[in-house]
């Protein structure tokens, strides 16, 4: 098996402990070969001789400081050290030892979520209390224990669970509880991974559908107009040509020639003389009698005075 150099797969967290209890420190560690750990206090190499009472562990890559009775004069940076023969890494956290004590409290909460098969789900929480409470998370009521698949993080007062790739069957209702020598605390909410069929919704698929319809619709139109329009080019076209071609034509034809009228030395026939003959050329002459004529005589005008 080829070296490794060592390496956190879990770093200390800080750790806020009333005086009087016991503050624990852990750490994972991983590496080949197994790596030599050593912890420190400000820099300071601790033992049971520098710290009366200490508890130092290191076992199946977890490595435990454990201060079954902590002081203020405990108070200050932890770090853990680990070597081997391909290197070094080290992680570092903060004891605070208070008089004071508090109830665990949510400063922010879990907030319930929608996420697609497949994304990576992230759930935080911050929660404080003094001496530090135990955080541990829950799905409908079974504990999630920290795995590849669901991780479980920690940073300062913030805790997260991540899970790396979700599916449906990973919905449910989570919960996380907070416990310490003084108090409890739970926060819960949902979370809902959507299918792959649900990721789409039908109404969008028909809309699609009917998007393509429209467009082929106005394509047929576009293509007809298009035809329509070359027609009347062309029709345009042979129009024009016929039209030419006559206007070519038409100079080289020669103008009707008028016969000229015949001079006649009879005089104008008379007016009677065109009754007498429109009578004669009439199939169906009409007889028409003469008007009467009256004979009105004019008064006698009255003799003056």
């Amino acid at each position: 098996m080829t070296t490794k150099a060592p390496t956190f797969t879990q770093p200390l967290q800080s750790v806020v402990a009333l005086e009087g209890s016991a503050a624990t420190f852990e750490a994972h560690i991983s590496g080949f070969p197994v790596p030599e750990v050593n912890w420190f206090r400000d820099g300071q190499v601790l033992s049971a001789a520098t710290l009366p009472g200490v508890q130092i562990s290191f076992s199946d890559g977890r490595a435990r400081l454990v201060i079954p009775t902590v002081t203020e004069a405990n108070s200050g940076r932890y770090t853990v050290q680990a070597t081997n023969g391909s290197g070094q890494a080290t992680s570092t956290a903060e004891l605070l030892v208070t008089a004071a004590t508090a109830p665990p409290n949510f400063s922010q909460r879990l907030q319930s979520m929608t996420a697609r098969q497949g994304s990576q789900v992230r759930l935080d929480v911050r929660v404080t209390g003094i001496p530090t409470p135990v955080v541990k998370f829950y799905r409908d009521g079974v504990e999630i224990k920290s795995s590849p698949d669901f991780k479980i993080s920690q940073e300062g007062d913030l805790y997260s669970l991540i899970i790396a790739e979700a599916y449906p069957e990973d919905s449910g209702t989570y919960s996380v509880n907070a416990t310490n020598s003084v108090g409890r605390a739970t926060s819960t909410a949902e979370l809902l991974i959507q299918g792959e069929e649900e990721a789409v919704p039908a109404k969008k698929t028909k809309t699609i559908v009917s998007t393509a319809q429209i467009s082929q619709t106005r394509q047929a139109r576009i293509e007809k107009k298009t035809e329509a329009h070359f027609d009347a080019r062309s029709l345009t076209s042979v129009e024009m040509m016929i039209e030419g071609a006559t206007t070519q034509q038409l100079p080289h034809k020669a103008p009707p020639r008028m016969p000229p009228r015949p001079t006649s030395k009879s005089p104008t026939p008379t007016t009677a003389a065109k009754a007498q003959m429109a009578r004669q050329q009439s199939p169906s002459p009409v007889r028409q009698s003469p008007s009467p004529v009256r004979h009105v005589r004019a008064p006698t005008p009255s003799p003056v005075r």
